[in-house]
């Protein structure tokens, strides 16, 4: 049964803003006491922060669907709806956080860390909100936006500061578990350790964290094996230790050889050649162990590499190799920039930036893409015509008109807001300003139908009345 999980595709929702309310408040005697509508709630944030509790990404490998609650829509009396709330997912600390194409979107390091996976949306205004000298009453309220749909990749690149690395059944297990309290499976075969380990050690007043990565074999950074899988938790540490067989059974190999095609493999995988390094010949507690390490000591030592003869059974050399680690980690610990605080940078809007642009496509469409007009479109309740009215003064106060005569737009020409795969698309007749005073009833706008018969009837009584009237003034009865 897998017990730990480094890499998962997450799948997140963030919650939908609440509708705005459109509501009239009425009590006895003040059958229309202006608008009351309260606000929707904005939906909840879907946010990933780092908890040194977790060590794995296994939840989100059986459950990668997660999504924040919706905001609650708008009430009359003036009252808001509740705000959803934000979903926190807990990911283990070095959680790297990926889109579909592999751009990395966060590096989550150190406890608390947190990143906005998707952001909920806003939440619709209400009438009361609406409401100006010019709209008393507004007949309608704003739509909540719904909040973003994201598909991330989580990798987890283990933080250590020593890292073991060399061929399967090397002993690495074995020396993590003597060097620190870690308990690692050991066997007397390949491939025992599947996934990597954490160990604490202490030497003197250094106190770091070794990780035990799992046997890497030639080939591993093009896939053998488990080396290209797990090779991204060596990533993170400051010091390499390359821990040499030197009782192998295997005719075909020796220290030496197993140390090239090691560094061979790292370095295929790239980023680790400024990394310190030191050699461990492990089992010199066997006669013909012993025997070799003394060979190839002096061969390793002309290189330029540290060498520590241990053996992790006999508890050989095990003092000298923790001190000695202390060291390599204390040094790269006090090479490290200091973490400055994180600047504010404002970034003014440029003047000529309009905050959207019109372009015209192949086939003669208009289309209008910016932040503040595809906005509107999602909050605008397109069976409300008061609604759509206030949308069109809106995106001609914006110069949205003004841009689209400027493109060559004429009355009748297709016009798209927003992205190919989720446009509202209309036939563009031009207008001029209008506001409140444009309005007929509640609910309803007199630029989008025919004027009312009852109105029409109305007038033309009350013309008859002014010709009757106007019949009346100019009869003379002496003549």
């Amino acid at each position: 049964m897998t017990t730990f999980v480094d890499r998962v595709e997450l799948h997140v929702a963030a919650g939908n803003g609440g509708h705005g309310c459109a509501s009239v408040h009425r009590e006895k005697f003040k059958p229309l006491g202006g608008p009351d509508g309260g606000n929707g709630g904005r939906g909840g944030d879907v946010l990933l922060t780092v908890d040194q509790s977790v060590t794995t990404l296994l939840d989100y490998h059986h459950s990668p669907h997660r999504k924040a609650t919706n905001g609650k829509p708008g009430e009359g009396g003036n009252r808001s709806g509740k705000d959803g709330q934000d979903l926190i997912l807990p990911v283990p600390d070095g959680t790297v956080v990926l889109d579909g194409a592999g751009r990395v979107l966060a590096d989550l390091v150190g406890h608390g860390t947190s990143y906005v996976a998707a952001q909920g949306g806003r939440g619709g205004l209400g009438n009361a909100a609406l409401a100006s000298a010019r709209r008393k009453a507004p007949g309608f309220a704003l739509l909540g936006e719904p909040g973003d749909l994201q598909d991330i990749v989580l990798e987890l690149k283990t933080v250590a500061d020593v890292a073991l690395v060399g061929y399967p059944s090397a002993g690495k297990s074995s020396l993590i578990s003597v060097l620190s309290a870690a308990k690692p499976k050991i066997a007397d075969y390949p491939f025992t350790t599947l996934v990597p380990n954490l160990g604490v050690v202490t030497a003197g007043a250094t106190v770091y964290t070794v990780a035990d990565v799992p046997g890497l074999i030639p080939g591993a950074s093009q896939g053998k094996g488990l080396g290209l899988e797990f090779l991204r938790h060596v990533e993170r540490c400051s010091v390499l230790v390359h821990v040499l067989d030197t009782a192998t059974l295997e005719s075909d190999r020796d220290p030496l050889s197993d140390l090239d095609v090691i560094e061979e493999e790292l370095k295929q995988y790239g980023g680790l050649g400024d990394r310190p390094r030191i050699v461990v010949l492990n089992k010199v507690d066997v006669p013909d162990g012993k025997d070799l390490a003394e060979m190839v000591r002096p061969d390793l030592e002309a290189r330029g590499y540290r060498v520590f003869e241990v053996s992790a059974v006999a508890h050989i050399g095990l003092k000298e190799l923790s001190y000695g680690l202390g060291e390599l980690v204390a040094t790269a610990r006090a090479a490290k920039p200091k973490e400055e605080a994180t600047r504010i940078v404002i970034r003014p809007k440029a003047v000529d930036d309009a905050g959207f642009a019109v372009t015209r496509e192949d086939d003669g469409l208009f289309r209008v893409r910016g932040e503040k007009p595809e906005r509107w479109v999602r909050q605008t309740d397109f069976t409300n015509d008061e609604a759509v009215g206030y949308l069109a003064d809106r995106l001609n106060r914006l110069g949205v008109e003004e841009e689209l005569m400027k493109a060559g737009a004429r009355s009748g020409d297709g016009v798209a807001i927003g992205p190919e795969e989720n446009a509202v698309v209309f036939d563009w007749e031009p207008s001029v300003m209008a506001g409140a005073e444009m309005l007929g009833r509640r609910g309803e706008d007199h630029r989008f139908e025919e004027q009312r018969p009852a109105v029409q009837r109305r007038r033309e009584r009350q013309a008859e009345r002014d010709e009757a009237t106007q019949e009346f003034d100019s009869f003379d009865p002496f003549e």
